[in-house]
């Protein structure tokens, strides 16, 4: 019987938990390298299920403000594509169980060679790719690499994807499937779109695998209201805002506490 993987199993046990799992954004390297890592460590702490480490791109198509000014940084550091993975390697030697989750563009995974960038990725212990900036019908190369070196590769499907669309994607993906909550690019929002249940009814009729919803969460009530509908929450921008506007010795605990009310840990400790 073959392995279950650290996704599928952390899926199945949120599941069996009865809750939303987790699923928070660091991009590497902001706002340096070491205090990326450090912020992973502390959501980690704060009950994250699983990670998802950004890839720095000088052109992130997908990203808002926020995280556009987090790649810029973190680029003006020097962090290149090269040190995600060192970061992997750190994480997994210093204990870090948790799914970890490379997101990027296409640029980003080709610059050392796709085939090369995807099985570092799996020796230093990745668990799955995301490449926001490639399309389906065009991934069939680079999914069978992830498949050969046992990743998943991750599609994003958004509340514009017609039926035509999700039905190029479902036949491909394994892990989870990214559902875009809102139509733009990232950001925390006040609210959830409206048109997030119907989408994701809709896209639950075409697949089995567990839904992940990202772009605009940012408080627990939004993670809560996902119940019944998906499976994990993905916060991004609302974590960068945090470390943006926190004097430096305050970042690390300000983030795990962060994390812990997006869990609801701090409710039950009180």
């Amino acid at each position: 019987m073959a392995a279950v993987s650290r996704l599928a199993g952390m899926f199945a046990r949120a599941r069996a938990e009865g809750r939303i799992a987790l699923m928070p954004f660091m991009t590497v390297g902001y706002p340096d390298l070491e205090t990326s890592i450090a912020l992973v460590k502390a959501m980690v702490d704060g009950g994250a299920d699983a990670i998802e480490l950004g890839i720095p791109f000088s052109d992130p198509l997908a990203d808002g403000p926020t995280i556009q000014r987090a790649s810029y940084q973190a680029l003006q550091g020097g962090t290149h594509p090269s040190h995600a993975l060192d970061v992997v390697r750190r994480l997994r030697a210093d204990g870090v169980a948790v799914p970890l989750i490379l997101m990027g563009y296409c640029n980003s995974f080709l610059a050392s060679g796709e085939d090369r960038f995807i099985s570092d990725a799996a020796r230093a212990g990745a668990d799955a790719l995301i490449i926001s900036d490639l399309p389906p019908e065009e991934s069939d190369a680079t999914r069978a690499i992830c498949q050969k070196n046992g990743l998943d590769l991750i599609y994003l499907a958004a509340p514009t994807s017609d039926d035509a669309r999700i039905a190029e994607i479902v036949p491909r993906a394994s892990g989870f499937i990214y559902c875009v909550g809102v139509v733009g690019v990232t950001g925390a929002r006040a609210q959830l779109s409206a048109e997030l249940p119907e989408f994701l009814r809709r896209l639950r009729k075409k697949t089995d695998l567990p839904l992940a919803v990202g772009f605009g969460i940012s408080k627990r009530e939004h993670v809560e209201g996902l119940r019944g509908l998906a499976d994990a929450a993905i916060v991004a921008s609302a974590l960068i805002d945090i470390v943006e506007s926190s004097p430096r010795e305050e970042r690390v605990r300000k983030v795990r506490d962060y994390v812990e009310v997006l869990t609801g840990r701090s409710e039950a400790s009180t």
